[in-house]
């Protein structure tokens, strides 16, 4: 059911988001908080195409050269400068002929951090000496490096990210890890490279996937299938859930699992799984193969789980629209966020730094929420159906402001700089004054109006 309640949004600090929608779109939205934190889009990349739907994305939002994967509906699995929107290399994921994209479409996608570092490493010391930095500062990308065109010359940090190592899963349970190396001339096409691949499962839709922090373990799990946790650096099953049992009536629950989320960073044995019959269940797989706590929230399917940078605290979303805060341990709720949501939530992003998350959905909108007040922030209408959302931690509105530009003390004064906290509040000031003063005309009005219909009830009435 829709919220007919409508709350004042105070504005969000400095983010960056983006957002993926069915029809192929990528879309940027921005916020700053010198311009009173309201996020507007400022970019959009690619075609209207419903084939081209975005079913998972990630990204690696380093400082310099930053990666964006998006796997698509038909199959391609895209490469993409998260800052330009361009596409470094596109991969099909269909290797034969014998199944069609929508029957065994892509359900899981993680893009490797750790192998790009190592890679990295390896190339620094073959390249190092022949290189020229070029840096590229922006006031929207501000500190971060962005490469010009192919076949110019780059930054050491530039040459060292010109491979990647992507993760792919599909709904019949085929996973792959590939190496991509990015070519640094023109006219030249990347090369990949199959590191591995395995079988998951063989039976069931593998509906959610995971991979942890120190990207050695990834978790499993859909229609028919149990969590399982897998090694990735030797492609074995290291453990497997075990069903509930039966409930006081005899009846069992079937297994469909369509969320998951890893709780701690330093520790990939404590998860959190979100069901299709409303449930959420907490594994320990040091501990038993059975869920060591679970609750029930709604009536809706849990569709998006996000964990908080404390390890305690979890977001989930669900299919009515419904978005809040547990404490895991105790499977206590701390509070519901309190906004206008008519629309399945389908993916929630956690800030790292910033006590922010967003959601998306199959409203429209992306939101922004305080973690703390779970209070909305900001809200954005993208007129698609969102399917996924991501930060973009480096993201930063300071201008930069060279040595030249910055005057000197004289006479032993001190020259101060502008107080943007003080700015900040004054628009947050002058924003508040007027939101109330047009909720005074609102009420105002329909005092007026009803003044008017109760006059004309009783010249009816005589």
């Amino acid at each position: 059911m829709p919220r007919n309640k409508t709350l004042e949004c105070i504005g969000c600090p400095s983010i960056r988001a983006l957002t993926f929608d069915s029809l192929g779109l990528i879309k940027v939205t921005e916020a700053r908080s010198k311009q009173g934190g309201v996020p507007k889009v400022v970019e959009r990349w690619g075609e209207l195409d419903s084939s081209k739907c975005v079913l998972a994305a990630s990204i690696d939002d380093r400082k310099f050269n930053p990666l964006l994967a998006v796997a698509r509906k038909n199959g391609v699995v895209e490469v993409l400068n998260p800052l330009t929107g361009d596409c470094c290399v596109s991969i099909s994921n269909v290797e034969d002929g014998s199944t069609t994209p929508e029957d065994d479409a892509i359900s899981g996608l993680h893009l490797f951090k750790t192998h790009n570092l190592e890679e990295a490493s390896r190339w620094s010391l073959r390249k190092v000496h022949a290189l020229q930095t070029i840096t590229i500062c922006s006031m929207n990308e501000a500190h971060r490096s962005v490469p010009l065109s192919v076949g110019d010359v780059r930054s050491p940090d530039d040459i060292f990210c010109r491979s990647c190592t992507l993760f792919t899963c599909t709904i019949k349970g085929s996973a792959t890890m590939k190496s991509i190396k990015l070519s640094t001339l023109p006219g030249e096409s990347a090369q990949v490279d199959i590191l591995k691949t395995w079988k998951v499962s063989s039976s069931g839709s593998i509906l959610c996937s995971r991979v942890d922090e120190s990207e050695k373990y990834a978790l499993f799990g859909g229609k028919g299938v149990e969590m399982n946790v897998w090694n990735l650096d030797q492609c074995t099953k290291i453990w497997t859930a075990k069903p509930p049992k039966k409930d006081s009536l005899g009846i069992f629950t079937p297994t469909w699992f369509t969320s998951a989320a890893f709780l701690n960073k330093d520790d990939h044995r404590k998860f959190v799984a979100g069901t299709n019959s409303h449930q959420v269940r907490l594994y320990d797989i040091s501990s038993q193969r059975r869920h060591v706590l679970s609750f029930d929230y709604k009536e809706a399917p849990i569709k998006a789980i996000a964990e908080d940078s404390d390890g305690n605290t979890i977001f989930i979303g669900t299919g009515s629209g419904d978005l809040a805060s547990f404490d895991i341990r105790t499977g206590k709720l701390l509070g519901g966020f309190f906004g206008k949501c008519c629309g399945s939530v389908r993916s929630i992003s956690r800030h790292p730094e910033l006590p922010v998350i967003a959601s998306c959905g199959l409203d429209g909108y992306l939101r922004f929420w305080n973690t703390k007040s779970r209070q909305l922030l900001a809200a954005v209408y993208l007129k698609q159906h969102l399917t996924s959302v991501v930060l973009d931690s480096n993201f930063s509105d300071e201008e930069i402001v060279s040595n030249a530009e910055v005057p000197e003390p004289q006479n032993g004064q001190t020259v101060e700089n502008d107080d943007s906290d003080k700015e900040d509040e004054e628009c947050y000031e002058k924003k508040k004054k007027r939101r109330s003063k047009e909720r005074e005309a609102r009420k105002s009005k329909k005092s007026k109006s009803k003044k008017s219909r109760k006059r004309l009830d009783d010249s009816d009435s005589d």
